[in-house]
């Protein structure tokens, strides 16, 4: 089996041999391959070699350059401290004044180091893998990066007392999100991840104002250079189905406080669905209780396009039986 191929009937609708496998890895891939976590976010060779690792041993459907969040914001200057045993740290916002806003520069992505590094990453997996893999790309989206930028609660504000500040800060966000994107397409990667977390923390009408046509620019202009898109926002965010919907999203990433049933019949049945169980309970459950569940949500889901995943990252503790029980319940 050709999971490129597979892959590309999944996003068609076509009947597939089973239904695919794909959990967010970080931490778990870094641990996996013997490696830190600070090493996987700072060399894309740890990140490649652990991550295929994990599709070998797992039996994985799609590998990613997921990594952490800070790869823009360390473009567009902010410094970064690599923790080895956790997420790497933002050790100062770079926007604190309207003024800052307006002298951003728009970061040039195949010069800095930590934005390069993930466009090698996908020339790297296609070394490897040689096409026979479908290979995911990572972005920031608008609204997560301004809040890298300037602070969740400082950019939250923003947003309320400054709207003019905030638009012109999410379009220099949104610009280099597409900058990002094309690099890492052109180097071969076949669907962008975007992930915008904090969009589940705010309500429909600043979503709506402030951030939806600009994912819908990011959608188009990835769909423009022929790749697809998958989108992730941790989080409940039923509340804002009515727009995310509207997206053209090839992929949609939903948490395990939602329920796929009505997502599916928010979204329709040509937008591909992943999820959506408690990364919690794929760490703590038996593998028994695991298959189990999995095994009933891949039953729900039959005849819809469905990819099987956590609701989240998968936590670095998870136990291997628990991952591998995920992949046996896909079997048809």
């Amino acid at each position: 089996m050709n999971k490129k191929s597979e892959f590309v009937k999944l996003i068609k609708g076509e009947p597939v041999e089973r239904a695919p496998f794909y959990p967010i890895l970080m931490h778990f891939a870094a641990r996996f391959n013997g490696n830190t976590y600070g090493e996987l976010a700072s060399d894309y060779r740890v990140l490649v070699e652990s991550n295929v690792k994990c599709l070998e041993y797992f039996d994985f459907d799609i590998v990613s350059l997921i990594s952490d969040p800070y790869r823009e914001t360390s473009a567009f200057g902010a410094p970064i401290d690599f923790i080895p045993e956790g997420v790497p740290q933002c050790k100062a916002n770079v926007i604190t004044t309207p003024q800052d806003i307006i002298n951003l520069k728009r970061p040039d992505v195949l010069k800095n180091q930590r934005t390069l590094d993930r466009i090698n990453g996908a020339r790297y997996y296609q070394e490897i893998l040689m096409g026979s893999v479908p290979v995911m790309g990572w972005v920031e989206g608008p609204l997560a990066e301004a809040c890298d930028l300037a602070g969740v609660t400082e950019m939250l504000l923003m947003l309320m007392m400054d709207p003019d500040s905030s638009h012109l800060l999410l379009d220099k966000c949104l610009d280099t999100a597409k900058d990002f994107a094309r690099e890492q397409i052109a180097a071969g990667c076949d669907l962008i991840g975007v992930g915008d977390a904090i969009c589940s923390q705010i309500d429909p009408d600043t979503y709506h104002t402030f951030v939806f046509d600009r994912h819908r620019q990011l959608v188009e202009y990835i769909h423009s250079l022929g790749a697809l898109v998958k989108f992730h926002i941790c989080g409940n965010t039923t509340h804002l189905w009515p727009d995310l919907s509207r997206l053209g999203l090839d992929i949609f990433d939903l948490d395990f406080m939602t329920d796929m049933d009505e997502a599916f019949h928010a979204f329709g049945p040509q937008v591909v669905r992943c999820g959506n169980i408690n990364p919690v309970e794929i760490q703590d459950l038996t593998a028994h209780k695991i298959f189990e569940r999995s095994k009933s949500l891949l039953e729900r889901e039959k005849g819809r396009r469905f990819m099987l995943s956590g609701g989240c990252e998968i936590t670095v503790n998870t136990p291997l039986d628990n991952l591998l029980a995920m992949r046996r319940a896909c079997e048809p």
